[in-house]
């Protein structure tokens, strides 16, 4: 069985490292599993008076998530936390339709600084185990890409070899965490 995981990309910007990386993952590890790329830069601003009908792209995200085995969520690190972007996707997601419930995260970052992502990647492990978001979110394994600006070639390959296989080795415990959750789930609805 192919796992099906999708890749968030965790900030509107029209560039963005943590698109590369993502896009780097996708055909990277297209043997190991199948991953489409998801977007939020469609998604409007969170707001609770709207909650009476969901806006189509949130639910087309939402629907997206649902049908996936897993997530993989690439968040750059702005002021010390997640881009407001995303943590409006996540209010929506986690208000209006829950498809992060039980559903095992990957949490990678890309940034331009050399101190990568570590504070956004904590404060999204925090979000991402609040009440009406409750994803399994990975332990450990925690992929940080600094300087990412230095770390891609022109065609948007990684070009550290260390980097490649620390990056390769986040994912092969991914895959087994993803797996490991849907025999538990299986177990559990049988």
């Amino acid at each position: 069985m192919t796992l099906k995981l999708v890749g968030l990309v965790g900030n509107n910007a029209p560039i963005s490292y943590n698109r590369t990386l993502l896009t780097y993952m996708q055909t990277h590890f297209a043997g190991d599993a199948e991953i489409s790329l998801a977007e939020i830069k469609e998604l409007p601003l969170f707001n609770e008076a709207d909650l009476a009908e969901v806006p189509a792209s949130v639910q087309a995200l939402s629907d997206q998530l649902a049908a996936a085995d897993g997530i993989i969520i690439a968040t750059p690190e702005y002021d010390h936390a997640i881009p407001a972007a995303l943590k409006s996707a996540i209010e929506w997601l986690s208000t209006a339709t829950h498809p992060f419930t039980t559903k095992p995260v990957m949490i990678v970052g890309a940034s331009l600084g050399i101190q990568g992502t570590a504070r956004a990647q904590d404060n999204l492990r925090q979000i991402l185990n609040s009440p009406g978001v409750n994803a399994f979110v990975l332990p450990g394994y925690e992929f940080l890409l600094n300087t990412a600006k230095a770390q891609f070639d022109a065609e948007g390959q990684l070009t550290n070899d260390k980097t490649v296989t620390f990056l390769e080795e986040c994912f092969s415990h991914y895959l087994k965490f993803v797996t490991d959750n849907l025999t538990d789930l299986k177990l559990v609805r049988n």
